[in-house]
């Protein structure tokens, strides 16, 4: 496209800072939700509970989210990324609680009676047994991220979707539409990308 060619350096920087973006609040969200939904598979009514909770969060929409956050943290990278951590939480968590809550109880036991402690049956059985539907979860979550930080823009946050804004404002046909199809790629190619290492991980684990 002539715009494309005419501003590579601004496209770059977009697309730079929407990775960055999502990157930060997909490694905060993840940071959250394994240890938490760890914590929480352990404990069946806790586990319920959150597991109802994630669901009537994933309801919210996105903009939603962002414009509650304004009011508490103002504008800029900053509250974009915790909205984009919040959105990430919710399918990682219940995945998490979910895979181990249903891991083979058949190897739990054997782990026992070899003596392993609860951190090590964690470590080394139960997370083991839950990566592939952990990694489905986090699946979900980047695509989830990688198209709403597109939203970051209506808070200062940056990112592709500020080309798409600007386009509109400035009937810019050429800038707003390399904004929306780079914001799709990318999602795409997450959704490519991870689905690949998922059923990857799904065949040695079978293979195991």
């Amino acid at each position: 496209m002539e715009w494309l060619r005419a501003n590579p350096g601004l496209f770059l920087g977009a697309v730079g800072d929407h990775l960055l973006l999502s990157l930060t609040g997909l490694a905060i969200g993840i940071a959250l939700a394994l240890p938490l939904g760890i914590a929480l598979a352990h404990r069946p009514r806790l586990a319920e509970a959150s597991i109802m909770l994630a669901g009537a969060l994933r309801t919210i929409p996105s903009l939603a989210v962002l414009a509650a956050l304004l009011p508490l943290l103002g504008v800029g990278f900053t509250p974009s990324v915790i909205a984009l951590a919040l959105l990430a939480l919710p399918p990682v968590l219940v995945n998490t609680v979910i895979g181990i809550r249903t891991a083979d109880r058949a190897a739990l036991e054997a782990a026992r009676g070899l003596g392993m402690t609860g951190l090590q049956r964690a470590l080394r059985v139960e997370l083991p047994l839950a990566a592939p539907l952990i990694f489905s979860g986090l699946r979900v979550a980047a695509v989830q991220v990688v198209s709403a930080a597109a939203l970051a823009t209506f808070i200062g946050g940056g990112g592709l979707g500020d080309l798409v804004t600007q386009g509109l404002a400035l009937l810019d046909t050429g800038r707003m539409l390399v904004g929306a199809i780079a914001i799709a790629l990318l999602a795409l190619a997450t959704e490519a990308a991870l689905g690949m290492l998922e059923r990857h991980l799904a065949t040695r684990v079978r293979g195991a």
